[in-house]
């Protein structure tokens, strides 16, 4: 069902020229024309018509694809950008307001993306402005590769491709190329990028109500920027599937819609159409790299991810490939201040990835001292048993964990806990050196750190660590309770973990001072950190995301935390006890 599309805007015929505004208001080397609402143009501030001694470049059209092309206006790439209403060819007195500000003697470049609209209202632009003595050239760009190749004359449609041939434009005329030579290589560089997108979502535009065209659990391949149906409907994929149907596509020997063959060198523009996170785009980003690679010969010389031309709130991205030869590379890295271009993608690339540092506990130590032990000690045993235990209790309680953390946090601190107690499982098959407490209980703080993320994986590394210290001094071990609460800010009554674990150090201290035996004294202690844990329910959050909830909803379900230290050291108790138990008959 259709319904109304929300936006943070003012009056929707107000869009363009307020965009335009704040764009000027955020970047200084930017200007516009006073001319709203006929008239929407941006220019550099530092390019007058009348002193401009360079090619000017323009380009533009419809809005609703910002940044394009306004964010690109700057010094190495656009000298200004010609906006029309959204999705709407900009009129061709805009187009001629903005010839007239910049160029100079050395003319004009009008770079052009492949819509009926924008070809006729840039070509009679141009040819008006050539009747009033300014030198125009006009490139058009169609990089469309979803669509048969034989479309009659509307040709392919110019997608995010188009920014490429902006860049290398831009630096040619920065560099002090003629009119003439400017504008061959930006043809050039049309005639050597082929973009494809995949929507999620058909965009919404400004007072429309947005379209169910696309229903659950559907893509649209080959769609265009502005939500005109693409080439085929499809169940969603995983984003591998996704991205190998597009280069397919692009690079199709069949279609040869680019010259891209085997052995070349291209860059590559992940290009996200609106709504898309970037966690999405790098994950695509990362997927199609080594496609290129692998399955198709190509070396891969640059790599642009990010949002460039976009359809307004659309889902979605698109991929432009473009053959790339030194020319190429030395204009797409030349500098430029577009505010929109990407930083940091220029020059070569060094390998993706790099060796993890060891920790010194492991790079210092011998091989002997990190392996198990060929014999346990008795000692030893004991300690694998109450950590096998440990972690065992904490992986059989991650639902119940995910689901109590989903009411008070974040709804992750069961599989916090897994990922933690999964590889402390491992590594002790592999090299904990169980004979010696200390040094097992330091590694665990190892294990933890790598494998354990957000608080708590930083809390049990903090325990970990002080009770290593403690260990090696012989020294109260209670102290490391300290430690959490000194780093973490968190105290008893606080609906923590130390609820759990400070009862159980105080009922640990209490009975050994009274002459229990250690094992007994272990399991009367997780009793108390068990009662602590439970008693959670009664108490209103001081720390962490807890604190951010309600008191009702707090108090009809412990803190997962405190169950979960609750748990595993109620484990570890029983393990330790049964084995006194079982040496001692």
């Amino acid at each position: 069902m259709a319904f109304q599309g929300k936006k943070l805007i003012n009056n929707p015929d107000d869009v363009v020229t307020e965009f335009i505004e704040g764009l000027v208001e955020t970047y200084p080397g930017l200007q516009y024309l006073d001319g709203f609402p006929e008239v929407k143009v941006v220019i550099r501030a530092d390019a007058s018509g009348a002193t401009y001694d360079k090619v000017a470049v323009i380009s533009g059209g419809g809005s609703g694809h910002e940044p394009a092309h306004a964010g690109f206006v700057g010094e190495g790439m656009l000298t200004a950008s010609i906006c029309g209403d959204v999705f709407a060819s900009p009129s061709v007195d805009s187009i001629l307001a903005g010839i007239r500000a910049v160029t100079g003697p050395m003319g004009c470049l009008l770079i052009v993306m492949n819509y009926t609209g924008d070809r006729l209202n840039f070509g009679l632009a141009a040819e008006q402005a050539r009747s009033e003595g300014y030198k125009i050239e006009m490139v058009i760009v169609g990089d469309d590769c979803a669509l048969p190749p034989l479309l009659g004359i509307a040709g392919r449609r110019g997608l995010a491709g188009t920014i490429f041939v902006n860049k290398i434009a831009g630096a040619a005329a920065a560099a002090g190329l003629s009119l003439a030579d400017v504008a061959a290589e930006a043809k050039r560089a049309s005639q050597m990028v082929g973009t494809m997108g995949v929507a999620l979502s058909v965009c919404t535009l400004p007072g429309q109500v947005t379209s169910d065209r696309l229903g659950p659990g559907k893509m649209e391949l080959g769609l265009g920027i502005h939500g005109e149906p693409g080439a085929a409907v499809a169940d969603l994929q995983p984003v591998d599937v996704v991205v190998s149907h597009v280069l397919k596509q692009i690079l199709s020997s069949e279609t040869n819609y680019v010259p891209i063959t085997r052995g070349n060198r291209v860059v590559l523009m992940i290009n996200g159409l609106g709504a898309t996170p970037v966690m999405e785009l790098m994950i695509a980003a990362g997927k199609t790299v080594p496609k290129l690679q692998l399955e198709f010969g190509l070396a891969v010389e640059r790599v642009y991810t990010g949002s460039f031309m976009t359809s307004l709130d659309m889902a979605g991205f698109s991929i432009s490939i473009m053959k790339a030869d030194q020319t190429l590379l030395q204009r797409l890295d030349a500098p430029t201040k577009a505010p929109h271009w990407p930083v940091g993608s220029a020059g070569n690339r060094p390998p993706a990835k790099i060796p993890v540092p060891l920790p010194p506990s492991r790079s210092t130590k011998s091989e002997e001292s990190l392996s198990r032990p060929l014999q346990l000690s008795e000692q030893g045993r004991i300690l694998e048993a109450a950590i096998e235990a440990a972690v065992n209790a904490v992986i059989v309680m991650r639902d119940s964990l995910n689901d109590w953390d989903s009411k008070v946090g974040d709804g992750d601190c069961g599989s916090t806990m897994y990922s933690g107690a999964t590889a402390i499982l491992d590594d002790m098959k592999k090299y904990y050196p169980l004979n010696d407490a200390a040094e097992t209980v330091n590694e665990i703080g190892s294990s933890v750190r790598r494998a354990m993320g957000g608080t708590s994986g930083v809390l049990y590394n903090i325990f970990s660590k002080a009770a290593y210290a403690r260990l090696k001094a012989n020294s109260d071990s209670t102290v490391t309770a300290k430690q959490l609460s000194k780093y973490g800010g968190a105290s008893a009554g606080y609906r923590t973990l130390l609820d759990a674990l400070i009862p159980a150090l105080s009922v640990l201290k209490e009975r050994l001072t009274a002459g229990d035996d250690s094992s007994t004294a272990f399991v009367l202690s997780s009793e108390a950190a068990l009662a602590g844990a439970e008693s959670t329910k009664d108490m209103q959050a001081q720390a962490g995301r807890s604190s951010y909830v309600s008191a009702a909803i707090l108090a009809t379900v412990p803190d997962p935390g405190a169950m979960a230290a609750a748990a595993w050291y109620r484990a570890a108790a029983l393990a330790v006890k049964a084995k006194y138990e079982k040496a001692s008959s």
